[in-house]
């Protein structure tokens, strides 16, 4: 199971990726969760503000004529380069620059791209992704492994136009579905807007978010949501969403 969690800056792709990596890990999956923004921080929302651990170095990574391929086995990179995070939860960090003048992050996308597409190999795992807010993770081939692109749609204009830039790109990958969580939803008008959005343009809506301060105030405190308000709105929704990810990917009844 392979996740991909995109949207506009600000959305809260963060603070989902991180409630639903744990709430995943609780029901006795193994869950590695990949910070792939190069203005990482993913590390304080799952839990762990002070975390010190290396970026995924680019010299793990071979070119193939099927794309990046792994060096090293994917068990020796988790390894050598995962934090613990609470619930269990295994975290990377996507290289990122160090200097000015150094760049693009083409090889560091590269290496992503490689190790979700080993982690797939692995028995009982659920790999998530955090993607940056810019399209570049689709042009770029990082999130082509994933099983499910989750698009996060706050209910204006610029956020629900970066959603339908960013699941037409998904839509001429090898992605296997895109969905979208509408977040930040403050009164039932902006709800409304979320599913006309996804009516008007054909994208499976699966659930939505309320506005919630306590998530500005864990930020405040360095804390993960889930650990500072573990039965606020927000999380309480997430719940609801992350049964209905569960669902994708449980067995069908006859099948074997």
């Amino acid at each position: 199971m392979k996740l991909a969690i995109a949207g506009k800056g600000g959305a809260g792709k963060t603070t989902f990726t991180a409630i639903t990596s744990r709430l995943i890990a609780r029901v006795g999956i193994n869950v590695v969760a990949i910070d792939a923004d190069s203005n990482p921080n993913l590390d304080a929302a799952l839990g762990i503000p002070d975390a010190q651990y290396s970026s995924l170095p680019i010299s793990l990574v071979s070119r193939k004529l099927d794309g990046p391929r792994l060096n090293e086995s994917v068990r020796h990179v988790l390894d050598q380069h995962a934090v613990l995070a609470p619930d269990g939860v295994l975290l990377l960090r996507m290289g990122r620059p160090e200097h000015a003048d150094e760049g693009c992050l083409c090889s560091a996308h590269a290496t992503v791209s490689a190790v979700v597409a080993d982690l797939a190999d692995q028995p009982n795992m659920c790999t998530i992704l955090d993607l940056e807010a810019s399209p570049e993770h689709l042009s770029r081939g990082t999130a082509r492994h994933a099983d499910v692109l989750v698009l996060i749609a706050e209910p204006y204009f610029r956020s629900l136009e970066a959603v339908r830039l960013q699941a037409r790109l998904a839509a001429e990958s090898s992605i296997g579905r895109i969905v979208v969580v509408a977040n930040k939803i403050r009164q039932e008008g902006d709800l409304l807007a979320v599913k006309e959005f996804c009516e008007r343009n054909g994208f499976e809506l699966i659930g939505h978010i309320p506005w919630d301060t306590n998530a500005l105030d864990a930020d405040a405190q360095r804390q993960s949501l889930l650990d500072f308000a573990p039965d606020s709105p927000a999380v309480t929704a997430v719940e609801l969403i992350v049964k209905d990810l569960l669902a994708i990917f449980a067995p069908k009844k006859g099948s074997h």
